[in-house]
């Protein structure tokens, strides 16, 4: 599984990181830093649920 993140999309109002802090960081410019961009299956849970968490549509799991 593999997390992608479109920058210019992403308003980094945080809900990922609220979800999934191991995971996902607002930056310093203000969008968001994956952590992990290759995190084992056993979190797919957690990171479905960070995924839909955002308003803007700006991350993806794929695989």
């Amino acid at each position: 599984m593999r997390i992608e993140t479109d920058r210019t999309t992403c308003e980094g109002l945080g809900m990922c990181e609220a979800m999934a802090p191991d995971f996902f960081e607002v930056g310093a410019d203000g969008t968001v830093v994956v952590l992990e961009e290759h995190p084992g299956e056993e979190h797919r849970q957690d990171l479905t649920a960070a995924v839909d968490a955002s308003p803007v549509l700006a991350l993806r799991l794929k695989g």
